[in-house]
């Protein structure tokens, strides 16, 4: 029998969530059908973390993940997506949209995504966001709140110095975010310090670890899962991808701060400049 995936806590939200999630993003990407049968077959084997956007593909995304967690695969998972709503309206508009195309009266985890441009923060407190995210956890729409960010560390730091109680934040967390712009380094001691979960992303840079070349596809997703995160969302866009990544998750063991050393310097003199990680561009 398979080992089973580890779980870790999600912040101080309770929720025991599997060190691997499905990245809602490249669902669409093999068709309906195929992202179907990735979904169920990566809950089967034990994933119980999934992850999408309002806006991912025009919404094909969510509507493909909320026909595979029909017949009973809902009840299985912890389910999060992301919203782009700035203002009350917009939120709830997208939050609408994103409860029909999941096909579920429940989001365990919502999050403000993408905040990647100045004056975001305020914004999401000034314009009502905020008080329709609190609305929406109040009438158990969504259970719990965060925020997701990958290009300016000072936004993410803006977003915490807000008089609100976050519960996640999902963030790059790769090789080359150490020595470049780090969120790692700006935002994690103060993530951990407050017990807020950790959502893992990139573990692969967007692809910029792969054309580097420096490092295994395994080695980056051992060292993203040897910080201290909560899960790390992957993007697994066939049954072979997806079974290789489980491989990877149900035998995983910490890198020593010696490999972890070893991989930071192989990488480090190409990535200095962030050529590598387009999502900071």
């Amino acid at each position: 029998m398979s080992k089973d995936i580890p779980k870790r806590l999600l912040g101080r939200t309770a929720l025991e969530v599997t060190i691997l999630g499905v990245g809602g993003y490249h669902m669409a990407k093999p068709g309906e059908a195929a992202g179907i049968k990735i979904i169920r077959r990566a809950i089967d084997g034990g994933v119980n973390f999934l992850d999408n956007a309002w806006c991912y593909h025009g919404g094909k995304s969510e509507e493909i993940m909320g026909r595979a967690l029909r017949d009973g695969y809902r009840e299985k998972v912890i389910l999060m997506t992301k919203n782009h709503g700035r203002d009350y309206d917009t939120f709830n508009s997208q939050l609408d949209d994103s409860l029909r195309r999941l096909q579920t009266d429940f989001i365990d985890v919502l999050q403000f995504h993408e905040i990647i441009h100045e004056g975001e923060p305020g914004r999401i407190f000034d314009e009502g966001a905020i008080d329709a995210a609190i609305e929406a956890r109040n009438d158990n729409r969504i259970g719990h709140i965060g925020f997701t960010g990958h290009r300016w560390p000072r936004l993410l730091e803006e977003m915490l110095s807000k008089d609100f109680e976050w519960e996640t934040v999902q963030m790059p967390v790769n090789l080359l975010d150490h020595h470049y712009r780090s969120v790692q380094k700006r935002v994690m001691a103060t993530l951990c310090e407050r017990n807020i979960g950790v959502i893992g992303m990139k573990s692969q840079a967007g692809g910029g670890l792969l054309r580097l070349g420096k490092t295994q596809p395994e080695d980056n997703i051992r060292f993203s899962l040897s910080m201290p995160i909560s899960t790390l969302v992957s993007g697994m866009d066939s049954v072979e991808v997806l079974e290789e990544n489980l491989r990877i998750a149900r035998a995983f063991e910490p890198l020593t701060d010696g490999e972890i050393d070893s991989l930071l310097d192989a990488t480090e003199p190409a990535s200095r400049d962030g050529a590598y990680e387009h999502y900071k561009d």
